[in-house]
């Protein structure tokens, strides 16, 4: 008789030996089922893991495709700017990918160690199975009513090990495929590093080259430098910035106020700080703090006008946004920011980039094998005023109410 899950219970003479009964309760005990039933199996699978990372592979490729098509893209910078977004999104997903893929095959790994012991049971209960001659699995000590007994058991337990078989088959496959996935992971995270580089690269210079767009007034560089020498508060500085522009051309942009919760925000990121909220520090802001990614782009959400851009107080890089009259956006934090003060942007331009050091492809593999610690190492400072009085950011930009 052949062993393994390729027995059939049907054609096997009914009867077994004592050596044949104990180690088919051994194994039923371990595997807790119970002697003349069938097992039923109540796992549900779980969804696989690596599809989302063979999916991120799949968006770097569109995303390098995309880069290579911008070169001859009529307006660059739009087409940079699609292009770093998708390199962004592509590399958020493989991260997210081999987090996933890395926590199963830990969970696999545990299970298959826990279940050790059973494990070698099921393989010498299969094994006795093939071994066992004819004679002996066809006679009982308590003649053919026991014959009968142990041939219902026997019919009844053999398919159960043969799922139980199956079931293990499957797990060592997935766990197999896993590890592969994530030794071929390195190259794939190595291009998409480079590719969202140079995407950056090219993007700096088309915004370094950018004559296109309108100016609604020229910044006096004077009054901008006394501005910042005299004012002690971001408030200060606000209140103060109509007066560095001169030969501002009349009107506004439409009025925005009907966006007021759906506009989104000009960063990926996680909140950190909600407005109000005390810092390491105790200092209290009226703005947002983001979490971000290192060099993540940073956009205009809405068309706006540059009031002012470059650093200012202890915030950093500022780009503060004018989308509509007496409104302002203020973005604190950046390392690069474009742009000049009185250009009217359209909405989705790239206003800058965050700090911080992307990690390498095997630093983001160590990270996900893990399965903890943050990639949001940089922080982006939102906040929004009107008039001359701040407004809780998140009445205006749609973001998890939970933070």
């Amino acid at each position: 008789m052949r062993h393994g899950s390729g027995m059939s219970p049907r054609r096997m003479r009914p009867g077994m030996g004592p050596k044949m009964r104990r180690a088919l309760a051994a194994a039923l005990c371990a595997g807790g089922l119970a002697a003349g039933t069938a097992a039923v199996s109540t796992t549900v699978p779980a969804p696989e893991p690596g599809a989302a990372a063979r999916a991120a592979a799949a968006q770097l490729d569109q995303a390098a495709r995309r880069l290579d098509a911008a070169d001859s893209a009529r307006d660059r910078v739009a087409a940079l700017t699609e292009t770093l977004r998708a390199y962004e999104a592509g590399l958020a997903a493989m991260r997210e990918g081999l987090r996933r893929a890395s926590l199963r095959e830990a969970e696999l790994a545990a299970d298959l160690t826990a279940r050790e012991g059973e494990i070698a049971q099921l393989l010498g209960v299969l094994q006795t199975i093939g071994r066992d001659p004819g004679p002996v699995m066809t006679l009982h000590p308590a003649g053919a009513l026991g014959t009968v007994r142990s041939g219902m058991i026997l019919a009844d337990v053999t398919p159960a090990l043969g799922r139980r078989a199956d079931d293990l088959r499957a797990k060592l496959e997935e766990a197999r495929n896993l590890r592969l996935l994530q030794e071929s992971a390195a190259a794939r995270l190595q291009e998409g590093l480079n590719g969202v580089q140079q995407a950056r690269a090219e993007l700096s210079e088309a915004m370094a080259d950018r004559r296109d767009l309108p100016k609604r007034f020229t910044e006096d560089p004077i009054r901008t430098a006394l501005l910042i020498a005299s004012t002690e508060t971001l408030e200060a500085f606000a209140s103060g910035l109509t007066d560095i522009a001169t030969e501002e051309a009349p009107g506004s942009l439409p009025d925005m106020t009907w966006r007021k919760g759906s506009i989104p925000l000009p960063v990926e990121g996680r909140i950190l700080r909600h407005a109000g909220e005390e810092d390491a520090a105790g200092i209290a802001r009226p703005g947002l703090v983001l979490a971000t990614r290192p060099r993540a782009l940073v956009t205009t959400p809405v068309a706006a006008t540059i009031r002012y851009r470059g650093p200012l107080l202890d915030y950093g890089n500022v780009m503060i946004l004018e989308p509509q009259a007496g409104t302002l956006f203020v973005l604190a934090g950046l390392d690069v920011v474009y742009g000049a003060a009185g250009q009217v942007l359209p909405a989705g331009s790239p206003v800058g980039l965050m700090g911080g050091t992307e990690p390498g492809a095997d630093a983001i593999l160590v990270k996900a094998s893990t399965g903890s610690g943050t990639d949001r190492t940089e922080t982006l400072y939102i906040e929004v005023r009107q008039g001359d009085a701040p407004e809780n950011p998140e009445t205006w930009f749609a973001t998890m109410k939970d933070g």
